[in-house]
């Protein structure tokens, strides 16, 4: 979501008369887009700040965009002299008066949260050639899981209307898109007059030229059946569903207020499965909450082992100040999360090699998007969401390779026919 909203300042910006510098050295003015769910990720923007000021003494006029700037305001002023402007994401369409602001030598603040959409503001898609495109189509999050942020800093659910959608998908598409990524905090919770997301993907996959589609990132309690039904009726909707868990103990999952249970999780996940039996599943899970034991995590570790990732998102518990976890008792040790986070990635990193290894030998699809690292070489994805190496083709192709080889992070393919460089 991040990608999606630098996107759309750099093109709220270029309709100004900006264009994009090279680097930082070059910029008259540098976006920082920010996040605030990791303490780290927070404190990365004021070491960022400081490394923008040149060796002569002088800087580019800084604004600090997104959640940060959200939760903490005019405080960003009061640490640092070099930030100028402030604006959260939900007032970014401002952004070029904040620009006016600032040049006029006032320090610009807003993280207001206003009742009419930033998405209404915003210039229609600049022309693009990038195969891959993402489309944000809901924000916020009205779960208040106790860990997280996302409620204060984005605000409560909100799903963009049905024809805003379409009009965008169409001008991503016109412009060269040929995978469109449907976007949200809770993204299988949009809906609009009764339609949900399904009949969202429905309708995006009527537009002849759009080859794929994905969404994320989901929560288990907006699965709805008719969600489960496109990935088997919808072949343009990729085998792929990143759907978090956070815990394999229900104890813990009650401390988090994530309103589901493990049980409950790993049965959605079986109707899914039976629905389409090559979906691969991603994840999210967090170690050291508050008052997580041992047995709660040796718990995580099982709903590991009963899902088989085909990749997984996890990290150390983070106390947010304002969540209701960040005063909770019995705070885990620095010490105790760095192993538990240690051996549940060594898991999830045998599931996912495993997972790459079970391609080897198979035909499949593949989207090029980038060069390789090598000369001649392209990198696309699986429909499984997987990297794949190839040595044919043209960024936006879409290709059909054989997997001759697999590592932990990517595959190799080759157009079948060929050997393999």
């Amino acid at each position: 979501m991040n990608v999606y909203d630098g996107e759309r300042m750099a093109e709220l910006l270029a309709a100004e008369g900006l264009a994009a510098a090279a680097d930082g050295e070059d910029a008259d003015l540098v976006v920082l887009n920010t996040c605030h769910i990791r303490e780290k990720a927070a404190e990365k923007v004021f070491s960022e700040v400081g490394r923008l000021r040149r060796e002569d003494g002088s800087r580019p006029m800084v604004a600090v965009a997104g959640c940060v700037a959200q939760a903490e305001g005019a405080e960003i002023h009061r640490r640092t002299a070099d930030v100028d402007i402030v604006v959260g994401p939900q007032a970014y369409h401002r952004l070029p008066e904040l620009v006016a602001a600032a040049a006029a030598g006032h320090r610009a603040v807003d993280t207001d949260m206003p009742a009419d959409s930033k998405f209404g503001a915003l210039p229609g898609r600049a022309r693009r050639r990038a195969p891959s495109a993402f489309l944000t189509v809901q924000e916020g999050c009205d779960k208040f899981c106790t860990y997280c942020v996302v409620p204060y800093t984005r605000g409560a659910e909100v799903s963009r209307p049905w024809a805003q959608i379409l009009d965008e998908a169409k001008a991503l598409v016109d412009a060269g898109a040929r995978e469109i990524t449907l976007l949200g905090q809770n993204v299988n919770a949009w809906e609009d007059g009764g339609r949900g997301l399904h009949h969202l993907i429905e309708a995006l996959a009527a537009l002849p030229a759009l080859a794929r589609i994905r969404y994320t990132t989901s929560h288990p309690n907006d699965m709805q059946d008719g969600l489960i039904a496109a990935h088997r009726d919808i072949d343009k909707l990729m085998p792929f569903l990143h759907l978090p868990v956070q815990s394999g103990s229900d104890r813990i999952l009650r401390a988090m207020n994530r309103s589901h249970s493990v049980k409950s999780y790993l049965t959605l996940l079986d109707r899914v499965r039976a629905a389409r039996p090559d979906i691969a599943i991603s994840g999210d899970y967090i170690v050291g909450f508050p008052g997580e034991t041992e047995a709660d995590f040796a718990a995580t570790l099982a709903v590991v082992r009963a899902v088989g990732h085909a990749q997984a998102f996890s990290f150390k518990y983070s106390p947010r100040p304002g969540t209701p976890a960040a005063t909770m008792a019995d705070q885990v040790s620095p010490a105790v999360m760095d192993d538990r986070l240690r051996r549940l990635q060594a898991l999830i990193g045998e599931q996912q090699h495993a997972f790459n290894r079970a391609s080897v030998g198979a035909r499949t699809s593949v989207l090029l998007e980038r060069k390789g690292r090598h000369p001649g070489q392209l990198i696309g994805k699986s429909p499984w969401l997987q990297s794949v190496v190839v040595d044919s083709g043209a960024i936006g192709d879409l290709i059909e390779v054989e997997i001759a080889a697999a590592g932990p992070n990517s595959l190799t393919g080759v157009v079948p026919g060929r050997a393999a460089a």
